[in-house]
């Protein structure tokens, strides 16, 4: 006999316990995110059976909405001050669902999307969830945007060869930068800190992301 099928509300409870509880993601803030933000609304309906599913999903222009499990992972790399008031400048808005996670742990989010049709998409549905804190600028990312910083954390949600440059000078002392470097097909998942003037670069998990079009990525 099957088994009754999951509401979108109990498969994304189920998401939390079994992909992220289990893989050691233990920020509560970040748990109660993921619990909260409904990550079906940031893919198109045709896909909503497979919202809270172990994988990335296509969102259209060939990019993707992250698996849940590397959206909370690299959320939680950030290391973010634990009262909520951090500020933090994401690269990629892509589907916005990052930009909503980072949205309920940090006072303000400053997100560039190359793309304008996602960007307009995600700013929409940021809107119908009623979430104000997040602010998105269609442009190349590898600049960051400097008029905002320094910033609390920076997240690069699209591979690069290299990290951009721009985005080391605006990291807050002590603040980290998340981002996946290497070749277009695989990745490694680097935490870049900044202690004075000094860059730590720390080797955290292989991804695959797409890759960060742009003068700091790779070419158009």
């Amino acid at each position: 006999m099957f088994g009754k099928k999951l509401t979108l509300p109990e498969a994304r409870a189920l998401m939390v316990k079994n992909q992220l509880e289990g893989r050691y993601i233990n920020d509560p803030r970040i748990l109660e995110a993921m619990r909260e933000i409904p990550r079906h609304l940031f893919v198109e309906e045709k896909f909503w059976d497979s919202a809270y599913d172990d994988g990335p999903l296509p969102i259209g222009h060939r990019q993707t909405i992250s698996q849940p499990y590397i959206v909370a992972f690299m959320t939680q790399a950030l290391q973010l001050p634990p009262n909520n008031q951090a500020t933090v400048l994401e690269i990629g808005t892509g589907s916005g669902y990052q930009a909503a996670i980072l949205s309920q742990v940090a006072a303000r989010v400053y997100s560039i999307e190359r793309i304008e049709a996602l960007a307009k998409k995600a700013q929409q549905v940021l809107q119908d969830l009623e979430i104000d804190n997040v602010e998105i600028m269609v442009g190349d990312g590898g600049y960051g945007w400097p008029e905002h910083g320094p910033y609390d954390g920076i997240i690069v949600t699209a591979a690069a060869p290299e990290i951009p440059a721009p985005l080391t000078t605006q990291l807050k002392d002590g603040a980290s930068l998340v981002a996946p470097i290497g070749p277009k097909r695989r990745q490694e998942l680097f935490r870049l800190q900044r202690q004075g003037h000094t860059i730590t670069s720390e080797n955290l998990v292989p991804v695959a992301f797409v890759p960060l079009l742009g003068e700091h990525g790779w070419g158009e």
